[in-house]
């Protein structure tokens, strides 16, 4: 049998290569392509595939909030990271004009003062994907992609600019969605969304309390709307250890007892 990936596609994506460097040395894995991370999580959840590969963080952007919020809806868990050095190049047939710059949200976002300084007048265009975006490029002189140089040579198309994003030092952090949390390694990351009952005065202190008596260290912090209200927010939170780990289900204990809701997204072995 074959170990199914799901990854945004199509072929050339970040996430084929974050899905790529996580299965290395594992056996027979063949990477089926989705045209959202809806799609991929979704696919897991329903056990069509054995894990999914989705972004969820850059460490010039931030959070991915569509795969945050997806996290808290659907049924799947946190069984792997991976952490993916992005190298953004604008590429294109590199024989007209560019007029039109294409790629993901994300990536444009990245890649904001190239643009800026180098095409002010270009048309901006969102894609689902930086392939995407590279394999329309194909069919257009006037149009270029920000995508991976991979996806360049891919879809038979030049760089004609690289390392365009912003900040040099550009990091994506992928998560490997599965259906069942691994065993402990003694180097592992737990992950957790938490919505308190009631905000009230030390609501959110009380909650981060227990872990620092603890010496627990969190690695990430972050809130989300909760849409029930203006000041509700569900907090998603990284910390180091196992929830296996002795200390840390004590702190997880305790937090129940004052949040309204606690979700294990899941523990899972540290990329270093």
């Amino acid at each position: 049998m074959k170990t199914r990936i799901g990854v945004l596609g199509p072929e050339g994506t970040y996430s084929e290569k974050a899905a790529l460097i996580w299965s290395e040395g594992m056996p027979s894995t063949v990477l089926v392509y989705f045209k959202d991370f809806d799609g991929v999580l979704q696919a897991v959840e329903e056990g069509e595939l054995d894990y999914g590969i989705v972004p969820l963080e850059n460490s010039l952007e931030g959070a991915v909030t569509v795969v945050n919020d997806l996290l808290l809806r659907l049924n799947v868990v946190i069984v792997g990271e991976v952490n993916v050095p992005v190298r953004h190049c604008l590429v294109g047939q590199g024989e007209s004009e560019i007029k039109i710059i294409l790629s993901h949200p994300q990536a444009l976002a990245q890649c904001r003062q190239f643009i800026r300084e180098h095409y002010p007048g270009a048309e901006i265009r969102t894609t689902g994907s930086t392939s995407h975006a590279a394999r329309l490029a194909q069919e257009f002189g006037e149009m270029a992609a920000i995508a991976d140089s991979g996806a360049a040579e891919r879809y038979g198309l030049r760089v004609l600019a690289r390392d365009v994003q912003d900040v040099r030092e550009n990091v994506t952090r992928f998560i490997v969605a599965g259906r069942q949390i691994p065993g402990a390694t003694g180097k592992d990351k737990t992950s957790l969304i938490i919505h308190l009952a009631k905000d009230r005065p030390g609501a959110l202190y009380s909650i981060l309390q227990e872990f620092a008596q603890r010496s627990i260290n969190l690695t990430r912090i972050e809130s989300r709307p909760s849409r029930r209200g203006l000041g509700d927010y569900y907090f998603y939170i990284d910390l180091e250890g196992h929830q296996d780990n002795s200390v840390v289900l004590d702190a997880l204990e305790k937090i129940r007892e004052k949040a309204g809701m606690v979700k294990v997204l899941g523990s899972y072995p540290l990329d270093s």
